[in-house]
């Protein structure tokens, strides 16, 4: 069966964004290889205002051509959002009720693995509902002081187990892990 993969940028303080959601912070170097876990998927899942800012997003024309390829490859994945709001969308399907079923539905069909990209709502949701199967969580060294946390209003413990790490030139650290269950 298909995993669903949260991936995501924490700051070492365990901010994924800043107190006005700021990740200017976030560092892309290319021995951290993020076109290599694109093609490890082929679905993302998305929050409503995250896919209004980024699931249609496109880099102006004088992006590098690694920008623009980087996003031609996430705009080539299956988008589903995740919202109250029933709207129709040509690029992605929207969910709106029962995401227990509707998540274990898309991870059972056949395909490649499914990046939970967020927003924080969502993730926050996925963790309580225990619907996440791996953890990539890299953290990036820098301090913010306050901000929005990864682990908000968590219900009960979340045991996890560590599977990787990767360190990159740029000082951040990737860990990898998954729940215990």
């Amino acid at each position: 069966m298909r995993k669903i993969i949260l991936d995501l940028a924490v700051t070492l303080d365990g901010f994924i964004e800043g107190p006005n959601g700021e990740t200017d912070w976030c560092i892309m170097d290319d021995d951290m290889d993020f076109n290599d876990f694109l093609s490890s998927i082929d679905t993302i899942f998305y929050g409503r205002v995250s896919y209004d800012m980024w699931g249609n997003y496109q880099p102006d024309e004088n992006a590098s051509p690694d920008e623009k390829s980087l996003w031609k490859e996430v705009h080539s994945k299956n988008k589903y959002v995740f919202s109250s709001q029933n709207r129709e969308d040509n690029n992605a399907s929207f969910i709106n009720s029962d995401i227990i079923n509707k998540a274990t539905e898309i991870k059972k069909q056949s395909g490649k693995n499914i990046w939970l990209y967020g927003g924080a709502s969502l993730i926050k949701t996925f963790i309580q509902l225990k619907l996440i199967d791996t953890y990539r969580i890299s953290v990036h060294p820098v301090a913010l002081g306050n901000g929005k946390p990864l682990f908000e209003d968590l219900k009960e413990r979340l045991e996890l187990k560590l599977v990787t790490t990767n360190t990159f030139k740029s000082g951040v650290v990737q860990l990898i892990y998954e729940p215990i269950r």
